[in-house]
Order: structure tokens, then sequence, then C-alpha cells
């Protein structure tokens, strides 16, 4: 489970996060909309250990800038972070390495199904864009982690990449993963989603459950759309 308790996070003067809290449970996909510059990049930047915060973020119950927490934790930026230097199997090996695992064969497996097999001696800056975010996802998923995180994960995958990180999706929410994806694009959320909160100048205007009553009620677009351009009261 992620549990994140009144997180407030500011850059100087500028409020980036106001008084944050939600969980995302064991089996559970949350959503993080918003338009841009709403703080949604930031907040998962806190729960990745990445800024400093005001307030409380917890993996499991451990805190999430514990060695245990982040053994649980995968993160993928919105911006694919590789090592220039290092061929595509030579990441999948050094994640493995830095969390002491045995090759059980799941990473090929991970390259195989996001068309890297055939990318396994290539150096990280010889790939494109897009095959540097597969090998991003490839990371961060290579050590079965419990909490997984993305950051805006469709920009930059071609359809193949984006079908199977949606199966993804599903596959991590059914073996009981705690999985948040942040993102601006609605389309690309569909059907697979438990929670949204939709984001708007650094705080939750509104959040909307999968079940049949919410649905029925307004769609995600609506309410969507209804905040950000409709000013609706938070």
């Amino acid at each position: 489970m992620l549990k994140i308790e009144h997180v407030t996070k500011r850059y100087g003067k500028t409020l980036a996060n106001n008084d944050i809290s939600f969980t995302v449970g064991e089996g559970q996909i949350a959503i993080l909309l918003g338009p841009n510059g709403a703080g949604k990049s930031t907040i998962i930047k806190c729960i990745a250990g990445l800024l400093r915060f005001q307030g409380s973020i917890t993996l499991n119950g451990f805190d999430n800038k514990s060695l245990e927490a982040k053994r649980l934790l995968g993160y993928i930026p919105e911006m694919p972070a590789v090592y220039d230097l290092l061929t595509v199997s030579e990441h999948l090996e050094f994640i493995r390495r830095a969390y002491r695992m045995e090759d059980d064969g799941y990473g090929d497996a991970l390259l195989e199904r996001f068309e890297l097999g055939d990318k396994r001696q290539k150096l990280g800056k010889e790939l494109s864009k897009g095959m540097q975010q597969k090998l991003s996802l490839c990371c961060a998923l290579v050590h079965k982690p419990r909490v997984v995180i993305f950051d805006e994960p469709m920009v930059g995958l071609d359809p193949h990449a984006i079908k199977e990180l949606k199966e993804m999706f599903r596959e991590l929410k059914a073996d009981g993963a705690s999985v948040l994806i942040s993102t601006h694009m609605i389309d690309s959320v569909e059907d697979y989603w438990d929670v949204t909160h939709i984001m708007t100048n650094g705080e939750f205007a509104a959040t909307k459950h999968n079940t049949p009553d919410e649905l029925q009620s307004q769609s995600l677009e609506e309410l969507f759309f209804s905040i950000t351009e409709g000013g609706a009261n938070k």
C-alpha cells in the first residue's frame, strides 16, 4: 500500500503541492489526472524520494526514503533516464545487482515484450527516445516492485508498447501491486483505473471512483473539463 498524508511542497514562494492526502491500496490503480503544471510530477517525485517535503509518505508502512521502501518501489520518470555508456543488457544487470537479485529471466522477458530483445548490445545513447522509455520501463519493473509509479508513461511510446504497457497495468493490479499513474491524457486512462484524482493548482479538485453510480452520474472527461475549463468549485 502507498499512503500519502498531508504532503506539502514549495519551490521558494511557489506552492506546488498543498496538503495532499490519499492512498493506493494493494491491487488498486490510481490516476493523477490534470493539466500541465498541476503538481502531478511534484507529488510523484516526492513519493520517489527525489524531493524534500512536509508530511508523510509510506510504502507498506515503511518511510519512503528508507531502504525497505526503496526495495518495494518501481519508478518510471517522465523523461527516460538511461546511462549513455551501458548497453541495454547492462542496464538490467546493474539493477539486478543493486537489488542483489539473481537473473531469473524476467528481464529478458521484459525486453522481448517491449521489442528490445534485438537491442541488448546497444548503448543507452544509441537508443531513440522511445526505446529509452521502454528500457526505463524494463529497469523499473525487473525487480518486481510492489508499488509502481508512472509519470506520463505513454509519451514517446509506439502503439505496440502502449498496448503492452496497458496490459502490464492490468497484470500488476491482478498481482496485488499498488499502481499510481500520472497523466494529462484522458484517453490513455480508459477503463482500467479504480480511482482518479483530478489535480489543479497543486491540490485535488475532485476524486472519482470507477463504480457504476459515479460513472453514470458524470463521465471522467466531463468532470475533468468542468473543473479545468469551467471554473468548478473545489
